[in-house]
């Protein structure tokens, strides 16, 4: 049953919990082999954002990872590891210092996985996606339970961005600004992609301003596996105590009949739905534009806006959201972050990049006006 989702509760990140529950999650829809085909080749994808520690609650827990590759090994496949962090100068230096700093390398090296970078590109549609996905017979994807300020949820179709080749992201950013378009891009890139399993953290998941420095971590002890993104994001979205249909992406690609997002149409093992809500789950600043009723939202999208702004005091001038802006709109001036906000598109790229928490999201003044 491809609409068959599993939850199963994990209280922490210790590496035999990780597996156990790991494991169930896969034996409550039937097996890893029942996705893939034993002595293949398998492409894992986390989600790694940024150069971070996995306690931060940014990237994908190594351990979730480690307890996929066994799983994988188990049946004798030949695995890879590989995502395309957002990196900018030294390609090759920087993404060597995310998979080491989120503890990627060491579970690779200690399982017997092969990491790889995505170098080469082929073209697909709209959009050049990572060469490897052509070299392997399977994908797995393993993101993190996040918000985020753009799409609202990052989760299993949100993750799949990261197979877009190098700076092109910024380029689908740019072109792509609105977030119904973009949302429809994240949804072509999952027809292309449509991984074979999804494993999702939400040991640890982030609520508020995430999915980087600015969200804040919750708590949340769950796993979810099942091979339809759209169904797993749609259980996410209740979880976060949103409907299925809040999430643009999943909206989308459900209207093209690429998965389910009626819960009706959802099988749920494992856990139960109701007992694994999340209460008072902080949604990103941006999201309160879903409080607003669907005959007025068209009205009211016009008027209602979000950008990005700094705390100064917290910034450290490091320049990545410079580099970052797929519009150019941000610069330093007499040692301060200037935004231009006649350039800016509001994609947050620049505080999704920050490290260290300095950029916040700014109301305008119908937004204020409105309680948003």
């Amino acid at each position: 049953m491809n609409n068959k989702v599993s939850i199963v509760r994990c209280r922490d990140y210790e590496p035999a919990l990780v597996l156990e529950a790991t494991k169930k999650a896969l034996d409550l829809l039937g097996g890893v082999s029942a996705f893939i085909q034993p002595k293949s080749k398998v492409l894992v994808k986390p989600n790694l954002l940024m150069a971070i520690e996995p306690e931060s609650g940014i990237v994908t827990h190594p351990e979730v990872v480690r307890a996929v590759i066994r799983l994988l090994k188990e049946i004798d496949c030949l695995v890879y590891l590989g995502d395309g962090p957002s990196v900018w100068g030294n390609e090759a230096e920087k993404e060597d210092a995310v998979y080491e700093k989120c503890g990627m390398k060491r579970v690779c090296d200690e399982e017997g996985a092969e990491l790889v970078k995505f170098e080469n590109k082929r073209w697909r549609k709209k959009f050049p996606l990572a060469a490897w996905l052509d070299k392997c017979d399977h994908v797995v994807n393993v993101p993190k339970f996040k918000t985020h300020e753009l799409t609202v949820l990052t989760g299993a179709i949100k993750n799949l961005f990261g197979f877009v080749w190098k700076t092109h992201k910024t380029e689908l950013h740019k072109k792509y600004f609105y977030v119904n378009d973009f949302s429809k891009i994240l949804v072509d890139i999952y027809e292309e992609v449509r991984p074979s399993l999804t494993v999702i953290d939400g040991i640890v998941a982030m609520e508020a301003d995430g999915p980087g420095t600015g969200g804040k971590l919750r708590n949340a002890g769950l796993l979810l596996a099942g091979s339809d993104c759209v169904a797993l994001d749609s259980i996410l979205a209740l979880i976060m105590g949103l409907e299925a249909h809040d999430i643009l992406t999943t909206r989308e690609a459900a209207s093209r009949g690429l998965g389910a997002s009626d819960i009706k149409s959802i099988f749920v093992v494992g856990e139960k739905l109701e007992d694994v809500k999340l209460t008072n789950f902080v949604l990103p600043s941006t999201s309160m534009k879903l409080k607003i009723p669907r005959p007025i939202i068209q009205i009211a999208k016009k008027l209602i806006k979000y950008y990005p702004c700094v705390e100064q005091d917290n910034c450290t001038r490091c320049a990545i959201c410079i580099q970052a802006c797929p519009n150019k709109a941000i610069t330093m001036k007499n040692d301060r972050i200037i935004f231009d906000y006649s350039k800016c598109i509001a994609c947050f790229c620049c505080q999704e990049a920050c490290p260290n928490a300095a950029i916040k999201i700014k109301k305008n003044i119908w937004a204020k006006l409105a309680g948003l």
